[in-house]
């Protein structure tokens, strides 16, 4: 584990301009053949605890999910990780609105997009609709975030908002929130719950 976090960082330092033979060394090293794109860390948590949840061990199946810190960021790892670049495999999330995006990075790069699964809106949108507010609710009050939840949902700018798209916001609104719940929703799922997306991502790799 501690060598794949070792391969993110040597990615991101690529990524931004820093040199590429870390990054290339540590991949051959630990025959990695599968990037799993991801928009950022709390969908990463989420992908982690579902491959747990199932008894994968991706590192020892030489996938890599890599956190791009943003979807606006995909052509770039898209050309570093893909045929350009590392020549690995490239799958992943995204959301319905940046799909175009996508595909339109992923084809500059000579890479198929038919490996990335759709979320509607994003997959926190996805892991809330699948459990129901009323279960979401049920864990934002056992982590002890119950009185920050009903302080948000009585802020004027949320009043009228369908308590779905309350939750939605309110796990982005605290550094480190998302992630967390990001882990925290996946294992409140049961087995028929999980997201098509998310459960199609791993049933690929």
């Amino acid at each position: 584990m501690a060598e794949m976090v070792a391969f993110r960082d040597a990615v991101d330092g690529w990524a931004t301009g820093g040199p590429g033979g870390p990054a290339t060394d540590l991949a051959v090293r630990l025959g990695i053949r599968t990037a799993v794109l991801l928009e950022g860390a709390s969908d990463l948590a989420a992908v982690e605890a579902l491959a747990a949840r199932r008894g994968r061990d991706l590192a020892a199946e030489g996938v890599c999910a890599v956190p791009m810190g943003g979807a606006m960021n995909v052509g770039r790892y898209a050309a570093l990780l893909g045929p350009p670049g590392l020549g690995l495999r490239l799958t992943g999330l995204c959301d319905a609105g940046e799909q175009r995006f996508y595909e339109r990075a992923l084809e500059r790069a000579g890479a198929p997009h038919a490996g990335f699964f759709v979320c509607v809106s994003d997959l926190e949108d996805e892991l809330i609709r699948a459990l129901g507010t009323a279960r979401v609710e049920e864990i934002v009050r056992a982590e002890g975030d119950l009185r920050a939840w009903q302080t948000f949902r009585h802020q004027p700018a949320h009043h009228g908002r369908p308590p779905h798209g309350q939750l939605r916001r309110f796990l982005g609104t605290k550094k480190g929130r998302k992630i967390r719940y990001g882990r925290l929703l996946v294992e409140a799922l049961a087995p028929e719950q999980v997201p098509a997306p998310l459960d199609d991502l791993l049933a690929s790799l």
